[in-house]
């Protein structure tokens, strides 16, 4: 197995062993840094946003990649750097922790905590959502963070290693922090929006392929979930988020979507996806099981991409 690969899959086992670092996480420090610099870049321009997301972005790139230059000729050490980092980088652990947290709450009746929970998930406003609202947005959760902070962070690690993971964590992180529709942001968060698009378009549909594949896990029909999957991935305002949603409705036999999602500053109305009922507090935890399995698939796939990609020694 490749330095890299190995690399992968002990970073996906220590998130799935510790979670998130608890203290210094640098991608909370990267997010600091970029709040700092954002007060002197910022303009009401979608150049001067370009400017501030691509600096960010190379340069993070660049770090990962120089890493990786040199020790290219120390496998354990290159192993150890792209594990360190994909345990940063990867958010799995956690996704499914918070999801639980919410299942939990809602089945004891306890709206208020299942309410102050939902932060850690999405954006959106949870002061006034009902019971089914609430876990209606944590299973639309769950499948897009699935894509974005397992399966993206994976697929770039296999196929542009350190970079990969430092550029993509870095774009993501920052179409998290300004790539959204409130008036400060509406222009210069374009190119952050534009480009977790772009890195996420891949990611995206091979986690819904992937939920296609291990629905009877969760109860569902392949057959079934890739055609929800296909009639529906579409309809969601964003390119990709609807892509997993589809699936993950599809597999589950349950309707995601299909209301109002307020968030500060814009209220956006969601298509609906799927045809079956309105998902509960035992779906949530079906998601929950659905996303680990996509997970566990998505880093044996980026090593196998690895070992494919290891080059090959000269004579």
């Amino acid at each position: 197995m490749s330095a890299r690969g190995f690399g992968l899959l002990a970073g996906y086992a220590a998130d799935l062993l510790l979670g998130d670092p608890r203290r210094c996480h640098p991608v909370a420090g990267v997010g600091r840094l970029a709040a700092v610099i954002e007060r002197r870049t910022h303009r009401d321009s979608r150049l001067a946003g370009a400017v501030h997301t691509g600096v960010l972005v190379a340069g993070s790139a660049a770090l990962g990649a120089a890493v990786d230059v040199a020790v290219r000729h120390r496998p354990w050490v290159r192993a150890a750097w792209t594990a360190a980092l994909a345990w940063t980088v990867i958010g799995g652990r956690s996704l499914r922790r918070e999801a639980a947290g919410i299942a939990d709450a809602v089945e004891r009746g306890d709206l208020e905590d299942a309410r102050r929970r939902l932060p850690s998930l999405c954006g959106r406003d949870p002061s006034h959502l009902s019971e089914a609202e609430l876990v209606r947005a944590a299973v639309e959760s769950v499948a897009e963070n699935t894509s974005d902070a397992v399966v993206a962070p994976l697929w770039w690690g296999a196929v542009a290693g350190s970079a990969g993971l430092a550029g993509y964590r870095v774009a993501n992180t920052l179409d998290a922090m300004i790539g959204h529709k409130s008036p400060r942001y509406r222009r210069f968060g374009w190119a952050a929006a534009r480009l977790d698009d772009a890195a996420n378009w891949v990611p995206a549909r091979l986690s819904a392929a992937l939920a296609v594949g291990l629905a009877p896990l969760v109860g569902g029909s392949p057959r079934r979930t890739l055609h929800i999957w296909r009639r529906d991935g579409r309809r969601h305002p964003s390119p990709n988020a609807g892509q997993v949603e589809a699936a993950f409705a599809g597999a589950l036999d349950r309707t995601l979507g299909g209301g109002e999602n307020r968030y500060p500053g814009h209220t956006d109305t969601r298509p609906a996806l799927g045809d079956g009922p309105a998902p509960t507090w035992a779906d949530l935890r079906r998601a929950n099981r659905l996303a680990a399995a996509v997970s566990m698939a998505a880093v044996v796939g980026a090593a196998v991409i690895c070992r494919r990609r290891r080059p090959r020694r000269g004579r």
